[in-house]
């Protein structure tokens, strides 16, 4: 029993411990909860705040100075569009105007001068920075209007002068062309030409020249016409005059075939015999009387074809030069080709010219370049030297004339010669050009 009680006493006892026990625990679990959930409430270190600041910042500081670069573009155009202005006041003379553009230029320099600085010391100003960039943007699209403006002008003002001197150059060729058609009218009229022994020019040589220039092309023209009929080869006939030589197109294969005629008609030409005889022992007096009458004879002959000349006169300087000129230029293995057979050449040395329209066509180039000769020495005893340009050489006006303009369009490099086609002559102090084909 007393046991029992003993029981019945301390068990109420062990009970309330024990619920005090578990009370002190479940107040302690809610304490720790309550501290980790005030935990997580508390706020934490602003680090986004501080990169969000920074970003700002470096957009505002970008900004500034996208401005400020505006501001130097603006004003610069400013400086430029002023700069034109006060070049287009010098013409006509405007005082007021430069006086005004003048200070306007001190004006936008200091203003650079002030945008330096800032941007020296870092006082660039944020403000607006967006605007500032607009307004920059108009004022330099302003400034680059009215310089295009004075620039058109200008240019406008240089057209209408170029048509001045384009309008005076055509009057002058006009006037020219005039001249060397009545020139042309003189060498080609039926009569004549009226030339005075004491009044003989180096122009009258140069018109001469031009003449037999002219009756070397219609030549060249009908010899490669005989050659494409005999089937040759052009172009390898080209080259063997010129190897190495460039053509612009193949029109211009002529030229190498009037070089080779030139060089050949040319040959002995500032002898006085030219492949004749008869005046070198002569006093110099009666050698120019001697070639102006041998000029003025078959000169006045105009009715006369060349070769109806020498059939009238075998035995004439002439008719030597002729016969002596063609066995030199066309050669036997060409005349066969040619034509089949020697038949024109053994003509020739045996002093009967061939009624052909080849040699019809030769004799008229024979007959102008023994007056080119004759006319030479009747201006100068000493006659002329004849001159060529060495392969390669620079174009020079002074000394030469360009038988091709191409060479002229080439923007890469300054033309050069590439052969000589007609040569040019000195005669006593004046220099009649060489004709030269560039490359």
């Amino acid at each position: 029993m007393a046991s029992l009680h003993q029981s019945a006493i301390v068990t109420p006892k062990k009970t309330k411990l024990a619920r005090t026990f578990a009370k002190v625990l479940r107040i302690r679990a809610a304490t720790n909860v309550d501290s980790k959930v005030l935990h997580k409430s508390l706020p934490k270190p602003n680090h986004e705040n501080h990169h969000l600041h920074e970003e700002t910042e470096k957009i505002q500081n970008k900004a500034a100075m996208d401005a400020l670069i505006a501001k130097v573009f603006a004003t610069l155009s400013s400086v430029k569009a002023t700069y034109a202005e006060l070049q287009d006041a010098q013409s006509p003379y405007d005082p007021e105007r430069i006086q005004s553009a003048d200070q306007q230029i001190v004006s936008e320099l200091k203003r650079l001068s002030e945008l330096k600085q800032s941007f020296l010391k870092n006082h660039i100003d944020n403000s607006c920075c967006e605007n500032t960039v607009m307004l920059s943007e108009i004022q330099e699209q302003k400034n680059l209007v009215k310089t295009y403006d004075l620039t058109n002008k200008k240019l406008v003002n240089q057209s209408r002068l170029k048509d001045s001197e384009i309008m005076i150059s055509k009057q002058k060729l006009e006037e020219i062309e005039r001249e060397n058609k009545l020139i042309e009218r003189r060498l080609n009229s039926s009569g004549p030409l009226n030339l005075q022994f004491s009044k003989l020019t180096s122009n009258d040589v140069v018109a001469f020249l031009k003449h037999a220039v002219k009756s070397v092309r219609s030549f060249v023209k009908l010899m490669i016409t005989e050659m494409e009929l005999a089937n040759w080869d052009i172009d390898s006939a080209v080259r063997s005059i010129h190897p190495g030589a460039v053509y612009w197109n193949e029109s211009h294969r002529c030229f190498a075939f009037e070089s080779f005629v030139c060089r050949e008609m040319f040959d002995g030409f500032g002898n006085r015999s030219f492949s004749s005889s008869g005046s070198g022992r002569r006093p110099v007096e009666q050698r120019e009387q001697l070639f102006y009458d041998r000029f003025t004879e078959l000169n006045e002959l105009k009715y006369l074809k060349a070769r109806e000349y020498i059939t009238w006169k075998p035995a004439s300087p002439f008719a030597k030069f002729c016969w002596s000129k063609y066995v030199q230029l066309v050669h036997p293995k060409m005349e066969l080709s040619l034509f089949g057979n020697l038949n024109q050449r053994k003509n020739v040395v045996s002093g009967n010219f061939p009624e052909t329209t080849f040699f019809e066509s030769f004799s008229e180039v024979a007959k102008r370049f023994w007056l080119l000769h004759c006319l030479v020495f009747s201006f100068d005893p000493n006659g002329a030297s004849v001159f060529r340009v060495r392969n390669g050489s620079r174009f020079s006006e002074v000394f030469m004339e360009s038988v091709n303009e191409e060479a002229f369009l080439s923007p890469e490099k300054s033309p050069e010669v590439a052969f000589t086609v007609v040569p040019g002559l000195k005669l006593g102090e004046s220099v009649v050009q060489c004709q030269v084909y560039l490359s």
